[in-house]
């Protein structure tokens, strides 16, 4: 069996963490978003993964490449010379799709349960050429929605940004497709969202698969709440749980952490500090009682004492900020010292 997974954007909504590492290698829950979903596709069967892939190729290429083996699939790069939108790379990897088997298609900054052999079962039953999986959202006007029959899944049509009530489903970013499905996309950039699936739903040929529980896009910057790799949940006497802390982190004696906190390998966090629903990448230092709420703080970076970051504000790698700061919603670029207040949300060039 076999995947594509869509590595290829640039990952603007999370700069400035993607200026210095392709948005799949950017950490979720100490994990790169690419590795969780490689390691889930391998547990239902898949055996061979094509990774779609244009910015930064090579950074992405290596590190991949060290977890092939211990995951034990085969990883193929499909490496775009100009950008193909979201249908093009299934074209430009159609000899490596087309085996006469239904195959995986999965966005890059998608994570959930990943229950990709229910969702298998699904498409097998129902017997046509494509599924999409569909999460429920709590304002339907914000996205495109999904129209479907409830009773058989099959799709009926997309409404972009619907002002009347048509349905509270979008799509969640997962799809399988039939071989067949690649015969009708050309090598050139092409929306499979807008140019493709509407024409396989007119034909009665696509399905939605309604995905279980919640399911988070790495834009919402919220932790998982398991144990991963060499990260454990944390728990203690300063922890306010769900708290995932890499194993070689160093934990304050004193303050609290949590809930809702992600901590990297080699951290270091001084006493009297306060943390919650943030993340903390890896190398960096966080000095004593300093306040860090809603926000990433990226590798190798220096928070000084007494230093207060809330408010969304996301921290390029190596940032230095001296003592006593006040950073509200800043967008802080990468290798940068700052020295003065950011009191109002603001992108720090």
């Amino acid at each position: 069996m076999k995947a594509l997974i869509l590595v290829g954007g640039y990952g603007t909504r999370l700069r400035p963490l993607t200026l210095t590492q392709p948005k799949p290698l950017v950490e979720f829950a100490n994990k790169s978003m690419v590795l969780h979903q490689v390691e889930a596709l391998a547990e239902v069967g898949v055996d061979t993964v094509v990774l779609a892939v244009s910015y930064r190729a090579e950074m992405l290429e290596n590190e991949i490449k060290k977890h092939a083996d211990r995951i034990g699939v085969k990883i193929i790069f499909s490496c775009e010379e100009v950008p193909l939108d979201t249908a093009g790379p299934l074209a430009l990897a159609k000899n490596y799709l087309n085996d006469h088997e239904p195959f995986f298609v999965l966005n890059s900054d998608v994570i959930c349960s990943f229950p990709f052999a229910e969702m298998m079962e699904f498409h097998k039953k129902h017997g046509h050429e494509g599924t999409i999986a569909v999460t429920k959202v709590e304002e339907p006007s914000k996205y495109g929605v999904v129209v479907f029959q409830e009773d058989t899944g099959e799709i009926q049509k997309f409404v972009e940004k619907p002002q009347e009530y048509v349905g509270n489903k979008i799509n969640a970013g997962m799809y399988i497709l039939n071989p067949s499905v690649l015969d009708r996309i050309p090598l050139a950039p092409t929306s499979i969202e807008k140019q493709v699936f509407p024409v396989m739903a007119s034909t009665g040929n696509l399905y939605a698969f309604i995905l279980p529980g919640m399911q988070l896009y790495l834009n919402d910057m919220k932790c998982r709440g398991h144990e991963s790799g060499d990260s454990l949940l944390a728990h203690g006497p300063n922890i306010i749980e769900p708290v995932m802390a890499h194993e070689s982190a160093k934990l304050p004696h004193t303050g609290q952490i949590g809930p809702n906190v992600v901590i990297g390998a080699n951290v270091v966090m001084e006493d009297g500090i306060r943390i919650k629903n943030s993340t903390v990448l890896a190398d960096t230092h966080i000095k004593e009682h300093s306040f860090i709420n809603a926000s990433i703080i990226g590798r190798k970076c220096t928070v000084g004492k007494w230093v207060r970051i809330e408010n969304t504000s996301v921290i390029g790698d190596d940032v230095v900020i001296k003592d006593e700061l006040y950073l509200n919603g800043a967008r802080v670029l990468p290798h940068k010292s700052i020295s003065t207040n950011v009191p109002e949300p603001d992108i720090i060039m």
